[in-house]
């Protein structure tokens, strides 16, 4: 299935914020409809050349840290291409892509270092944050900065990822700790 930047980037900005971030079904299927086989082509690589440009960097980012999430929630599938998302947002990051796309969409360069288990990525995007001026976003980076510094990994993927949870992880999750 070929598929084009502007193809991803229309459906996510039609969705907008009251959808990205909830976990809603029919959402969920529109994605795997429309994208499932897209994800997985950029996955492979297949659209490595879309890093060219701000907007091919920000579908790729859409691709392989948002859509996995969605298509693949509660498994490890979900966090599989986090590694190619976060090589694919530093690149574009030092390209200065972050910044030639609209404000509302700026922060989909910085989710895939909130979704690192690594803290230097938590700081990196957590400096990201602030540097755009986005008090919403900062607010997110925070919390996921503070998870990991706290835990070393984000205790609600331990299910889906087959770790054990330590009882200060239990703790924390059946305090209504953060839920992804």
């Amino acid at each position: 299935m070929a598929a084009h930047p502007n193809d991803i980037l229309a459906f996510w900005r039609q969705a907008g914020p009251e959808k990205w971030f909830k976990h809603k079904r029919a959402f969920d299927e529109a994605i795997r409809l429309k994208f499932e086989p897209v994800h997985h082509a950029a996955a492979r690589g297949e659209y490595d050349g879309w890093l060219d440009t701000a907007d091919g960097a920000l579908a790729l980012l859409v691709l392989l840290d948002q859509f996995p999430r969605n298509l693949y929630r509660n498994s490890a599938h979900a966090f599989a291409t986090d590694p190619k998302a976060r090589s694919i947002a530093r690149a574009a990051v030092e390209a200065g892509y972050d910044t030639a796309v609209e404000p509302v969409l700026r922060h989909f360069f910085y989710l895939p270092f909130e979704h690192s288990e690594d803290l230097a990525d938590q700081d990196f995007g957590l400096a990201l944050c602030a540097e755009a001026g986005d008090g919403e976003n900062l607010k997110w980076a925070k919390i996921h900065r503070d998870i990991i510094a706290r835990f070393g990994r984000f205790p609600h993927r331990n299910r889906a990822l087959g770790r054990a949870t330590t009882p200060d992880e239990q703790a924390f999750l059946d305090e209504g700790g953060f839920a992804g």
